[in-house]
């Protein structure tokens, strides 16, 4: 099917539509309305070019078009499309109206989007205005996206492009955030190198426990290569899962299971009263969680902790135990972002840290520049475990208690507000860690006798020497410079001098 409007032009007027809300509501409220407005756009502009497809076909019976509506991916009661919400887009009651379209086609597609809309209030007085403020803004907010541009019907657009277009609001909206972005957002270059780090394969199971809006669990998807995957998640902001369903099904991935959960306290992805197994983990959850349930995890009914309890001021090796227990045994694959406080610091962190490294599951260290996030500016680590590691030394494929270790933290492109990865960087990274090598001042593979000196230290320095000594200075060279500076100063106050006498003069 080809595309008769490109990508740049849907993303424009998508974006275009939140000028309705700028200097208004803040960009991580109004975030959650643009993008429920654009999937209830998207079904209506299926439900619409299927309708005049089936009628053309059916010669304009509706009860036989009817009956095949009822078998698409998402069915719309009568009365509850975006172009119903767009004839009333004066009337009064707008938001209430919006509301309950919602609600009817929640209600009515169950099966999916069982709670999917519960969080998002058309019509919030706190987040859009009073009555007649807030009625404008919906009204303009409904003709924005009834624009051409923002015709999404299949006949003229494909689904790569309405997803990518998701995905790009999602990217501006967590840069319009700022700090208040890192909940449900990874940077795209950080969730293509995790993915690429984590390799996931044909017949894999790929889960991301802190999935945010899964923009990284996509991205994990789209590394297999084909249609044959499964993807699961979990996310504890009830907002922030509905956007992850959202992508997910703009994305036509309708069977990922997304729970809306706490994984650290109450994960949902289990069966059999065990956690589940998955092929390949990824994350990038929250940077040292404060209260993350500590006092909760010494009686774990999924003893995930039995490597020691991290403290209850940082939850970081509490998601990466988590990640590492869901992996299959002897098989699975874990890439985690962190922050470098992970890498060195003492106490119960250092202990769980020298189990894994003593346990031969961690396979690499690599170290990223700073300022690549949104929520942060201080530079972050991925590390990588791999579960296949486990075992003997044949097993392991030579691979026995080594960690690569890669410092990739000069690698960057730098923008006005923030530092990206550019194709070239991510490359670099990837083809190091896979061919395992050693490359003076960028990588080095470290023995465990090496990393049981440092005492179970994984500060990259400490490995990867990247120290560039100084130029000699010329002593002599630079004593000469300043003789010849001095006396080319004093030439000039002789000059002055002079000057000045010959003004005085003719005065």
């Amino acid at each position: 099917m080809s595309t008769t409007i490109e990508q740049k032009d849907i993303n424009n007027a998508a974006w275009a539509a939140c000028d309705t809300f700028r200097g208004v509501v803040d960009p991580a409220q109004y975030k959650d309305y643009i993008l429920v407005m654009l999937f209830l756009k998207y079904i209506s502009d299926v439900w619409k070019d299927h309708y005049a497809e089936y009628s053309k076909q059916y010669d304009g019976d509706d009860a036989r078009i009817r009956r095949k509506l009822e078998r698409e991916r998402f069915v719309l009661p009568e009365g509850s499309s975006f172009y119903d919400l767009y004839e009333k887009r004066n009337e009064a009651n707008i938001g209430e109206l919006i509301n309950m379209v919602l609600d009817s086609i929640e209600e009515t597609n169950k099966a999916k989007l069982d709670g999917v809309f519960r969080n998002i209030d058309f019509n919030s007085e706190a987040n859009l205005g009073k009555t007649k403020d807030r009625n404008r803004r919906l009204k303009m907010l409904l003709e924005d996206f009834n624009k051409p541009q923002l015709d999404l019907s299949p006949s003229r657009v494909s689904e790569d492009v309405i997803g990518n277009t998701y995905l790009y609001l999602i990217e501006r909206f967590a840069t319009d955030s700022g700090k208040k972005a890192g909940e449900f957002y990874t940077p795209f270059q950080v969730s293509q190198l995790v993915a690429k780090l984590a390799n996931p394969k044909p017949g894999d199971r790929i889960c991301d426990p802190a999935c945010g809006s899964s923009t990284l669990l996509i991205e994990a998807a789209r590394e297999v290569g084909d249609r044959n995957f499964a993807l699961f998640g979990m996310e504890v902001n009830g907002a922030t899962w509905a956007l992850a369903r959202m992508n997910m099904f703009l994305h036509s991935f309708d069977s990922a299971r997304i729970e809306w959960c706490n994984t650290l306290t109450s994960p949902a992805l289990v069966e059999n009263d065990r956690l589940m197994k998955f092929d390949v983990v990824v994350a990038n959850p929250p940077f040292s969680l404060d209260k993350w349930g500590a006092e909760e995890a010494v009686n774990d009914r999924y003893n995930r902790f039995w490597r020691g309890v991290p403290p209850k001021s940082k939850g970081d090796y509490a998601f990466i135990s988590h990640m590492i227990e869901s992996a299959v045994e002897k098989e699975g694959r874990v890439a985690v972002v962190v922050p470098h406080g992970v890498l060195f610091r003492g106490a119960a962190e250092g202990r769980i840290r020298q189990k894994l490294i003593e346990d031969n599951l961690l396979d690499a260290v690599i170290g990223l520049p700073g300022n690549l996030f949104q929520t942060t500016s201080i530079p972050v680590a991925i590390l990588i475990f791999d579960r296949s590691r486990e075992g003997t030394a044949k097993k392991t494929k030579g691979r026995e208690k080594k960690v690569l270790f890669i410092d990739a933290s000069k690698e960057f492109k730098p923008g006005k507000n923030q530092n990206a990865l550019t194709e070239e960087h991510i490359e670099k990274i990837v083809d190091t860690y896979r061919e395992r090598k050693t490359v003076e001042k960028y990588s080095y593979v470290a023995t465990f006798d090496e990393i049981k000196e440092n005492d179970f230290n994984l500060n990259i320095p400490r490995y990867v020497d990247t120290f560039e000594e100084e130029a000699e200075i010329d002593v002599d060279a630079v004593q000469k410079e300043i003789d010849d500076l001095e006396t080319e100063l004093s030439n000039v106050r002789k000059e002055m001098t002079e000057k000045l006498a010959t003004i005085q003069r003719n005065a």
